[in-house]
């Protein structure tokens, strides 16, 4: 295995500057997608190829690519990256560090004369996030096929503005089609994002598998009615009702042991009055498991007792799906290769499960991929308290490193 190592001073100012790119007047850090402020972010990431010397692509729906073609043009390319747009009030690492570790590797095998079998290139991806456009991950999404590119850039957004429009008005309207290069490995560097290896003490996480993910809106009607007049035994009650969903979301996910979780994470009542009884409750459901038949028994579970609980309450039920994925099993060859890099340097390593989405699941569908994590301290990410040392984000690209130059020449472990 390679014992290169990048340059730490150059990877931890890139993310210094790029995390004070997109500030708001109240010091938060806010690049959505397509906005003025991820242009700008857009602006020092393309700036920062060029200097690398790499050839820069944009596709269709912004997909920002850095070639480097190397020895072996004509290969199926390498391909490493994440994401530079932001959640509202987001920390600095998040999508950005799996992108400028990429570029970074890239920019020390080309400063060490390293000569590649294949191309290598760093992506950055569009609307990972999904916070101004729906669904998240739509880059990767539209790139690796799973989405219409046509019908992607008229996806309105929460300010009404259209994607496709954004795109070209702040100068992103690439002219590759998506899809233009079919990678022939992809690796996704990220923090974890989860507590794990901060808690079993361990450097590295070598990401086997990404959960599936089943999103719903739950709308239950009642009746609105007098808080202080209406018996209890009387009451169509559309809060209680979503009250009891969201408990048996709970204790089943408690009582369960399998990895399942489950979570309502939005809710709104109407008349959304104290003294009134909620004629109606809107609430998501969030279904997460790495195994799909788990998952659809999940689903089937929730189903049943929506249907129970529409008959003993007296409520009406309606539940609609926003997003689905199946789980993701990555490439073991790649888990391998991230499993040797970390002992090579004397890293402890753990196979493990990604909670959370990334676009890795999304390029899995068209080349063998897999993510190395990084520990996350207290797990927390998607806030300003989102950290993780530099000792961490620099073993982390060292890996980056070792494994995209075992995939350019060839070796890899049994």
């Amino acid at each position: 295995m390679s014992r290169r190592s990048i340059d730490p001073a150059r990877l931890l100012r890139r993310i210094s500057t790029l995390g004070e790119i997109g500030r708001d007047a109240e010091g938060r850090l806010v690049r959505l997608a397509a906005s003025d402020s991820e242009k700008l972010g857009r602006d020092q990431f393309v700036a920062w190829l060029e200097e690398a010397g790499l050839e820069v692509a944009v596709d269709h729906i912004g997909n920002i690519f850095g070639i480097w073609n190397g020895a072996g043009g004509e290969e199926k390319p390498i391909m490493i990256g994440s994401h530079i747009d932001t959640v509202i009030n987001a920390g600095i690492y998040d999508g950005c560090y799996g992108v400028l570790a990429g570029l970074e590797v890239i920019q020390t095998l080309k400063d060490e004369g390293f000569e590649p079998s294949r191309p290598i290139v760093v992506a950055a991806f569009t609307n990972e996030e999904g916070v101004r456009y729906a669904p998240d991950m739509m880059g990767s999404l539209v790139y690796s096929g799973g989405l219409d590119v046509a019908a992607a850039l008229k996806t309105l957004g929460t300010d009404g503005t259209l994607l496709g429009d954004e795109l070209a008005r702040i100068g992103y309207a690439g002219t590759h089609a998506p899809g233009f290069m079919t990678p022939h490995a992809y690796v996704e560097l990220h923090i974890e994002q989860g507590p794990v290896l901060e808690r079993e003490g361990l450097s590295v996480g070598a990401v086997e598998n990404l959960q599936g993910i089943s999103w719903q809106r739950v709308t239950i009607d009642g009746d609105a009615n007098h808080a202080g007049t209406t018996p209890i035994s009387m009451r169509r009650d559309a809060g209680y009702a979503a009250a009891r969903v969201i408990a048996f979301l709970r204790d089943r996910a408690k009582s369960s042991n399998t990895p399942t979780v489950a979570t309502v994470g939005c809710i709104a009542f109407e008349p959304n009055a104290i003294n009134v009884i909620p004629s109606r409750a809107t609430f998501t459901v969030d279904l997460r498991d790495p195994d799909e038949d788990r998952l659809k028994e999940e689903e089937a579970a929730l189903a049943a007792f929506l249907e129970l609980l529409s008959a003993e309450e007296k409520v009406g039920i309606s539940a609609e799906r926003l997003a689905r994925f199946e789980p993701v099993k990555f490439d073991s060859a790649i888990v391998r290769l991230i499993e040797a890099a970390a002992g090579d340097r004397g890293l402890a390593c753990r196979r493990m499960t990604s909670g959370a989405g990334h676009d890795a699941q999304m390029i899995a569908r068209i080349a063998p991929s897999a993510m190395i994590f990084v520990p996350s301290r207290s797990g927390i990410s998607h806030n300003p308290k989102e950290f993780t040392t530099d000792v961490d984000l620099i073993a982390g690209a060292n890996i980056l490193l070792d494994v995209v130059c075992g995939l350019a020449t060839g070796e890899l472990p049994e």
